[in-house]
């Protein structure tokens, strides 16, 4: 089993890139904003193999909650590891922890591929595999999990997702200055999705 990758991009794409580790080659899927996917960044990922009948696929995180968040999301029945992928690059490992203990079905929903039953089905799944204690009630937490750029995290999921650049800066101007990027990214599908 392949846990762990540290290398140098050779070859990046949308939601790809490729590590070269000591003259070998591996190509593995990533969330927007994993990575800074330039070509000759170092970068170390912390990685899940999966194994199918007709194809070994290797997924990189950034961190090893991120990891297990997504090795947890597989047991989901109705997640595979491309909805895996989206869940965590669209809400984060803390987001998603934190929107299954409110069981707030809406945030799980701006998941791509994910409507109010698969939803609700993760909300009965993962409550206990996340650890989530029955008392985390909305609220409860202190605010974001990090104190970075929300406009910028929204923008780079929004890429991440296929829209184009200026259908993505039309919106994110057009967004509150505050409020988290789970909030923004929320109210930028909404926006973008009345337009089409």
């Amino acid at each position: 089993m392949i846990t762990m990758l540290t290398g140098t991009v050779v070859e990046a794409s949308l939601g790809q890139v490729t590590v070269d580790v000591r003259g070998v080659g591996y190509a593995v899927h990533i969330a927007p904003g994993t990575v800074r996917n330039h070509i000759g960044a170092e970068v170390t990922l912390y990685t899940n193999l999966v194994v199918r009948e007709d194809s070994m696929t290797l997924y990189g995180f950034a961190d090893t909650a991120a990891q297990a968040t997504f090795t947890t999301l597989l047991g989901v029945s109705g997640i595979g590891p491309k909805i895996a992928l989206a869940a965590i690059g669209t809400l984060g490992s803390e987001g998603l922890r934190r929107a299954v203990a409110a069981e707030d079905v809406n945030a799980l929903t701006v998941v791509p591929g994910i409507g109010k039953k698969g939803a609700q089905r993760m909300i009965l799944e993962l409550r206990e595999k996340l650890g989530v204690p029955d008392d985390d009630v909305p609220g409860a937490a202190s605010g974001p999990a990090t104190a970075s750029d929300p406009h910028g995290e929204v923008a780079e999921a929004l890429e991440g997702l296929g829209y184009g650049t200026k259908e993505v800066r039309s919106v994110i101007k057009n967004l509150p200055e505050d409020g988290t990027a789970e909030d923004l990214l929320r109210d930028a599908l909404r926006s973008l999705g009345s337009k089409s």
